[in-house]
This record gives structure tokens, C-alpha cells and sequence, in this order.
């Protein structure tokens, strides 16, 4: 139930010693109202007598600068009451917009909201009254991050994974750096993790069938993602098929779905398999190398240890992020509204890409695991808005912002990861609207190295790679219905 208790800004005091630069404070008061989980309806009374005062400034420039608007009077001679009236319309759009300019400036400075989008305010809607002694007033709605108490967030004790990579590792991963450039070969032998099959599907609800789709490629992994559905045991099934056989899988459908009733239903797919293929990774030749910004396979394998060290610290801190969530808003019950939550799906993709790009995922990779977060985007995006709070709050306490220069220095770091120009990537950035979320993902990463700085750990062994194994995420350009999707920029 929304909370009507209203908190009122006291008026300011008129600063005497004002300039020019520094102008003096609106005499308004403002009172804040809850009407809703994460929403504050916004009152300001602002004073009339400052109103009238800009008034009375206005007219009286207007009756020196334009004289020759009035025919009959010579300059500065044209009684104020036919210049107020000849050009009150346009003057009272002016002080209106000063106005409001200036009261919600000041609103912003002294009022305590942390606001997650624009007010609900139509500007032209604002009207001054033309009585001389109304103040003018104006309401607005506006969503702002939830209200919790933060507690004590130095000395935290965390568990961590450690993990030192074998040789067995590298070469491991060295397979899945050069499979792109590989060739596919016919197999000769039942299905394994990573071959690509050839198959037919039919997605049936029961005996209704819902879509068929011929002759789609697909690589064997733990889950599949479709566009509007993921089989979570999509690998386990495809597993010792050979050509001809029919394996079946449950795909469990999107929850962005425009239609309701089949939002998080379980239905089954039917996949033929047609051919089995796997891949035959290329020589390592200098052309081959060149890809890599190497000379020879040492380097490689070196290029190799540095990126998997990268993908623990990224490990570590999804972990850890989980773990400081945990202890610090464990028992916050936050109502976030639906429709907050819709419009924030598109930030909270664009974040997690960045983190998945920070720590050295390769596009494919970050292909599945988003499509596998679209398919339930309100829950993935209340989760990460919850950690995003949460930071966000302790930024703000501790003080910590991002400048230009550390967002320029990301971008350098990201082009030295990928072999890329920092123009390149900058352009690409730019272009997929991403240097907003990359500032919040650096100063989100700079609050949570706060934490670490000062918690104690509690260290076990984990091997993220197999984890990111059965984290994997086959993809495919096709859907498990013809029901059509909420787009997750809604």
C-alpha cells in the first residue's frame, strides 16, 4: 500500500550576499509525498513575490529595448501598463521558464531524492496565475531508488574461489580460441559436447504443435537459447545421438511474451538429428597467430593464462557481488513496479554486457548468456537493479565518481583485450549506446573494490571454467512459437 505521509523541505533563507553567479535561492516550499513502491509525488509552492519581481525586470528591459514596438511613444516613454499588456504572453513564458529552471535546480540540490528517471512534469502545463498574490505551484511523480538503510559494508567477510590453471586448461581453452577458425568435417561417431549437428525440430504444447523448423545448425551445449525460449537440458539430450535419431528436450518459454498464457510454460521439441560434424581446428601458422597479436604458440598460450586470470578475477567479483547483496540487503524488501522495471531491461542488458565484456567473455559467449537473460528480463533486471542500488548507494556515501579519463582508459583496455583500436571501439560503443552503462558498470566496480579492499576472505577451490562449460549457451535464429515478443527495449 502506497505510504501518504508527507515530508515537507522546509523554505529556504534568502541568501542576502547573491551575485550575478551566484544567484539568490527561490523562497519555495516543497512537499514530498510516497504514492507507490519506488515513486514520490513532488509538490513546490513557490513564492509570488519573486515571481513578480522577475516580472517587473522583464518589463522594464522591454520598455528600453523595444520602443519601436509601441507606435505613438518614443523610447522609454510608453506607459508600463501597454507594455505588460502588448507583451505579456511572451514575457510570462519566459519568467515561467527561468522559474521552473531554477526551482527545480534547487529542488535537485536540497530535496533527499535519487531519482531513476525525468519527472512526470509537462512543462507547458505549468501556469502562472495572473492574480498578483498566487504563488505558482506545481506537482509532479517521479521514480526514485528505494529507501533502506546500508549497513556497516567495511570489514565484510567473503568467500571467494581460487583456482590455479594447468597446462590441460590453456590447452583447453587454446581449442575454443581457434574453433571459429576451424573446418567442419563429417564425424564418424555418436555426438559430443561442442560437435555441431544438423537437425530438423518440431516444438509441440501436448499433441498441439506450436512451430517447425528445418535444418538448423546448432552447437552442442549445455542449454540451447531460442529467441523465445531456452532448453536447459539441451546438451545432456543431444549427447551420444548419431544421424537419424530423434532426441527430445523441454524448452521453457520466455516470460516476455506478449501472450500470457504461454509466458514460463514448459513445452517439448522433438530434434532430428540429420548430420554430426565436428570441428577441425586450423594449423598455427603465422596468418593464424597474426589473429591473436602473437609470434608463435608460447605466446599464445601466455595470451591464453593472462585472459583465463582475467575470467577468475571476473568470477570472483560476480561472486562477490552476490555475496555483498547478500549481507548488506538480504532482509530489504523492495517492491520494484513493473513498469520500472520494463523500462530499465535495456540498461540492465547494456551492464551486464560490459561486465561480461570486461572480464574477457568473447562475443559468442556473451551472445548466449544474453539471449538467455532476455528470455526472463524482468527478473534479471530486479536482481541486477537490487546490486545496482545497493553500489550505487555506497558510491554516493564514499563519494566516488567516474571521469572522463577513466572511461577513456577502459576503452583502452577493452581495445587491448580484443586486438581493436580504442577509436574502434569507442565508434562501436557509441553506436550501441554503451558509454553510459560503461561509466555505471566502472563506478559500480569502483564501490565494490571498496568493499573488498577492507573484507576478509574465506577462500575455496572452484575451476571457473567448469562452470563457464556448463554455462554454455547454444544459440539459433529461430523461435519455439509464432507468438510474438515484448522487445527488450520496451
Amino acid at each position: 500500500m502506497a505510504d501518504d505521509t508527507a515530508t515537507p523541505v522546509a523554505e529556504p533563507e534568502t541568501d542576502a550576499a547573491a551575485t550575478p553567479d551566484t544567484p539568490a535561492k527561490l523562497p519555495q516550499t516543497v512537499e514530498i509525498t510516497n504514492v507507490g513502491p519506488c515513486k514520490k509525488h513532488v509538490k513546490v509552492t513557490i513564492d509570488r513575490a519573486a515571481i513578480n519581481t522577475r516580472f517587473d525586470e522583464k518589463f522594464s528591459d522591454l520598455m528600453v529595448k523595444t520602443p519601436a514596438h509601441i507606435p505613438g511613444f518614443r523610447p522609454g516613454k510608453a506607459p508600463k501598463q501597454i507594455v505588460r499588456k502588448k507583451f505579456h504572453k511572451e514575457v510570462a513564458t519566459e519568467v515561467r521558464t527561468e522559474v521552473l529552471m531554477a526551482s527545480l535546480e534547487q529542488l535537485a540540490d536540497e530535496a533527499s531524492l535519487s531519482p531513476l528517471s525525468p519527472p512526470e512534469l509537462d512543462p507547458h502545463g505549468v501556469i502562472i496565475p495572473e492574480d498578483e498574490t498566487t504563488p505558482l505551484v506545481y506537482e509532479f511523480d517521479i521514480e526514485v531508488r528505494p529507501e533502506f538503510d546500508l549497513p556497516d559494508y567495511k570489514s565484510l567477510k567473503i568467500r571467494r574461489p581460487v583456482y590455479t590453471f594447468t597446462d590441460a586448461d590453456v590447452a583447453k581453452e587454446r581449442k575454443r580460441y581457434l574453433e571459429p577458425m576451424g573446418t567442419l568435417v563429417p564425424k564418424d561417431g555418436p555426438v559430443a559436447m561442442d560437435d555441431v549437428v544438423e537437425t530438423d525440430i518440431v516444438i509441440k504444447d501436448g499433441d498441439q504443435e506450436l512451430n517447425t523448423v528445418a535444418d538448423v545448425r546448432l552447437r552442442v551445449e549445455p542449454k540451447l537459447a531460442l529467441e523465445d525460449g531456452v532448453a536447459e537440458g539441451f546438451g545432456q539430450a543431444m549427447v551420444g545421438a548419431k544421424p537419424g535419431d530423434v532426441r527430445t528436450a523441454d524448452i521453457t518459454l520466455s516470460h516476455e511474451l506478449k501472450n500470457e498464457a504461454m509466458r514460463g510454460k514448459k513445452v517439448s521439441a522433438a530434434f532430428t538429428i540429420k548430420e554430426v560434424k565436428s570441428v577441425r581446428l586450423p594449423e598455427l601458422t603465422p596468418e593464424v597467430l597474426g589473429e591473436f597479436g602473437v609470434r608463435n604458440a608460447e605466446q599464445l598460450d601466455e595470451l591464453i593464462r593472462t585472459r583465463l586470470d582475467r575470467y577468475l578475477e571476473y568470477t570472483q567479483r560476480n561472486v562477490a557481488r552476490a555475496e555483498v547483496l547478500k549481507q548488506l540487503a538480504g532482509n530489504a524488501n523492495w517492491e520494484l513496479p513493473q513498469d520500472l522495471l520494463k523500462r530499465q531491461v535495456r540498461k540492465t542488458l547494456a551492464r551486464r554486457v560490459m561486465e561480461m565484456r570486461s572480464g574477457g567473455m568473447s562475443d559468442e559467449q556473451i551472445v548466449g548468456r544474453q539471449r538467455v537473460l532476455e528470455q526472463d528480463a524482468i527478473r534479471s533486471t530486479a536482481a541486477a537493479l537490487k546490486e545496482h542500488f545497493v553500489l550505487q548507494k555506497i558510491a554516493e556515501v564514499e563519494k566516488l565518481e567516474i571521469e572522463d579519463a577513466d572511461i577513456e582508459a577502459e576503452i583502452d583496455a577493452i581495445a587491448d583485450r580484443t586486438n581493436e583500436s580504442a577509436r574502434k571501439v569507442r565508434a562501436r560503443l557509441e553506436r550501441e549506446d554503451l558509454i553510459e552503462p560503461l561509466a555505471t558498470e566502472l563506478l559500480e566496480r569502483r564501490a565494490l573494490d571498496l568493499i573488498l579492499s577492507t573484507a576478509t576472505y574465506d577462500d575455496y577451490a572452484f575451476n571457473p571454467l567448469k562452470e563457464q562449460a556448463d554455462e554454455g549457451v547454444a544459440t539459433a535464429d529461430a523461435s519455439a512459437t509464432t507468438e510474438e515478443l515484448e522487445p527488450p527495449a520496451a
